[in-house]
């Protein structure tokens, strides 16, 4: 009986640092006395709570509080990604399907707008599919007709993905016939991301594909991260949402982009 009782306190605090982390997720960033009176315990245990969330890579403490959402230095967690403009990514990722074709070779990085095409591939197999992205692997595993390559690496548990050097030379030995990708960020000019071991291996995407697809949602536009990945005129189309407004839309083509808007 003591057995049960002690596991049962053991798992508490696992509890409220999960339910801590989806609240953080649902409202992007948040105080610490914010959460001492959402959860009714302590400052003290608030941040022994957030302590082991940021050690995790779920979310990112500041002065005062804390954080899931994207700087330029630091990306968010899947957890998070998976929230946002779900809408703009679906729209995105249909009209991204309509470029593939059965029997084509099809890489997808790990991205959250990469993930919603997963859901559309069921019916135009046979598809020869690879990536790094574990959720992508998981649900590509379930699909009748879909050959899996399985990108290994370094995990790293804040993107739920494979990367490192490991990861880039897996994808070296490819080449596919598209690539689906997506950052965290992009200029008139160029696509960035916060991590230099992510856009490690999202340039070898780029190097190991005939034609590269960048899937963008209007709210990465106008913004730089730390790491330049590459030009925007290296990606053969540059897909976006139709709420993105119409001048940043002109001003990406003026810089040779090649964009396509997907109706949402």
């Amino acid at each position: 009986m003591t057995d049960v009782d002690d596991s049962t306190e053991l798992s508490r605090p696992a509890r409220r640092q999960a339910e801590i982390a989806a609240y953080v997720v649902q409202h992007g960033s948040v105080s610490a006395n914010d959460l001492v009176e959402a959860f009714g315990v302590s400052v003290m245990t608030v941040h022994r709570d957030l302590d082991e969330l940021e050690r995790q890579g779920v979310v990112r403490k500041y002065r005062g509080g804390v954080s899931a959402q994207p700087t330029s230095v630091f990306e968010s967690n899947v957890a998070y990604r998976l929230t946002t403009a779900s809408a703009e990514k679906s729209a995105i990722a249909r009209h991204a399907r309509t470029m593939i074709e059965p029997g084509m070779s099809v890489m997808l990085d790990d991205s959250t707008s990469a993930l919603a095409l997963v859901e559309l591939l069921e019916d135009i197999t046979p598809l020869t599919v690879a990536t790094n992205f574990l959720p992508a692997i998981t649900r590509l595993a379930q699909l009748r007709d879909v050959t899996l390559l399985a990108l290994g690496g370094i995990y790293s548990a804040t993107h739920d993905s494979f990367g490192g050097l490991p990861c880039a030379e897996a994808v070296g030995a490819l080449h596919t016939d598209l690539l689906f990708c997506s950052v965290s960020a992009v200029s008139p000019t160029h696509a960035f991301h916060q991590e230099q071991e992510i856009v490690l291996v999202k340039q070898a995407m780029l190097r190991s594909a005939r034609t590269k697809v960048l899937l963008v949602d209007h709210g990465k536009l106008q913004r730089t991260a730390l790491h330049r990945l590459a030009p925007l005129t290296d990606f053969d189309v540059v897909v976006v949402d139709e709420k993105t407004p119409e001048d940043l839309v002109t001003a990406l083509r003026d810089q040779g982009a090649h964009v396509e808007v997907a109706p949402l």
